[in-house]
């Protein structure tokens, strides 16, 4: 290596950044210790939890003897990620945070600084996931100004990055990260690719990360945290309350907040109900949820959904789906549910219809449908409309045959 790369490694004062910061430092780069302030308030127990992790990332980077620097993103989280989420929830939609968090606010602002402003030949962050290309290719890679166009030109990008699951299949995080841009790509660095989390743990022990190796694992929303959710979305919306209405019956079975509050196959707080219902359906017009008795209804069962224009990470869109306008690959929806076999096809608008080769519970507009081929990921799009469930589709079978038999006794028998 002819001379030093800087590298900007995002900080969150837990295990896996500040792991991933002492391996940069093991490969002989100036490293930049970054954190990121993206949410301005206290948790439910009064405590504000980012001051504690700024604090712990800053331990990690004295231990270190690395340079550090904090950021604040609190305005540009709040406009380009919370106040998208609340729009979202009006419209009945489920959205997805965290993938939302690493589009706009680690992978295009944290990126653009540490680029621009903090002058780094790359970025770097504990993300469990790899890339096709090594380190040394990461910085031979010139910057370019990202297209505007519908698609990209796929003669635009020669040698694309390629988004890879990390060797850590429980903690793969690549579907986190299926709305990155290929420009933020080309130039990042996870450090983490190939190791466990066990792994992990162990190499920061041995490096004497004690205070990060006591906290628990982040959870709830991204930078926001763990919290009674229908509380802390109506601090944001009024409530606009409704029935929660039987689907095979009509019957009213309950009240509800707001839609908003509710998701697709969770289960419904009814009271004086000896068995649990499960939301199965929002009608945001009249304010009516629909709920069924059992967790496996059927109408919690769809295989078919149409994203908006799809992100693809390299290739926009991949050649054999030009070719042919459908491709096989696979797919999820959450973070470490099963891949499931899918069939895609091509829209005009650069959107797409998934196919499942089976129904899957609770398919929820607003969140975002991963595809892989193999080990790759290869984009997202935001699901935002569902094809019928097999409830509906079973209701339709039924009345066709009603209807047939009726037709049967209605038509007269020839005489002999």
């Amino acid at each position: 290596m002819g001379f030093v790369r800087h590298v900007i490694c995002a900080m969150s004062g837990g295990i896996d950044s500040s792991v991933a910061a002492l391996l940069l430092k093991r490969r002989g780069y100036n490293v930049t210790g970054v954190f990121m302030k993206n949410w301005d308030s206290m948790d439910e127990k009064g405590v504000c939890t980012s001051e504690k992790d700024c604090e712990d990332a800053y331990r990690v980077c004295q231990t270190l003897k690395i340079s550090f620097h904090q950021v604040s993103y609190v305005k540009e989280y709040w406009h380009e990620v919370f106040s998208y989420l609340l729009k979202e929830y009006e419209r009945g939609r489920t959205p997805n945070p965290d993938i939302l968090c690493n589009k706009y606010i680690k992978f295009n602002h944290f990126y653009q600084y540490a680029i621009n402003t903090l002058g780094a030949d790359a970025v770097a962050t504990g993300h469990y996931a790899r890339t096709s290309q090594e380190d040394e290719e990461v910085f031979q890679q010139k910057h370019k100004p990202t297209s505007h166009s519908l698609f990209r030109d796929r003669f635009e990008i020669r040698n694309p990055v390629r988004l890879h699951k990390g060797a850590d299949l429980f903690k793969d995080q690549t579907f986190f990260l299926s709305q990155i841009s290929q420009d933020a790509l080309q130039r990042t660095l996870f450090p983490l690719a190939g190791l466990t989390k066990d792994f992990v743990r162990k190499i920061a022990a041995e490096a004497g990360f004690h205070h990060v190796l006591k906290k628990k694992e982040s959870m709830g929303i991204c930078f926001i945290g763990t919290r009674n959710f229908e509380d802390f979305i109506l601090e944001y919306l009024e409530p606009k309350p409704g029935n929660l209405v039987s689907i095979e019956d009509g019957t009213i079975m309950g009240r509800h907040q707001g839609w908003f509050t509710l998701t697709l196959g969770q289960r419904a707080r009814i009271g004086g109900q000896r068995d649990p219902w499960f939301v199965v359906d929002k009608d945001i017009t009249g304010s009516d949820v629909f709920v069924a008795p059992t967790t496996n209804h059927p109408s919690l069962f769809r295989d078919t959904m149409r994203t908006d224009r799809f992100h693809w990470i390299t290739v926009d869109p991949p050649p054999e789906l030009v070719r042919t306008q459908m491709m096989e690959c696979h797919f999820r929806f959450i973070h470490q549910m099963p891949l499931t076999p899918c069939t895609v096809t091509l829209n005009m608008d650069g959107s797409v219809w998934i196919t499942l080769s089976q129904s899957i519970r609770a398919l929820t507009p607003g969140q975002f449908a991963v595809l892989y081929k193999g080990d790759e990921c290869l984009g997202s799009g935001k699901i935002i409309r569902l094809g019928p469930s097999e409830y509906t589709l079973q209701q339709g079978r039924e009345r066709m045959m009603a209807a047939l038999q009726e037709k049967e006794q209605q038509t007269p028998k020839p005489t002999s």
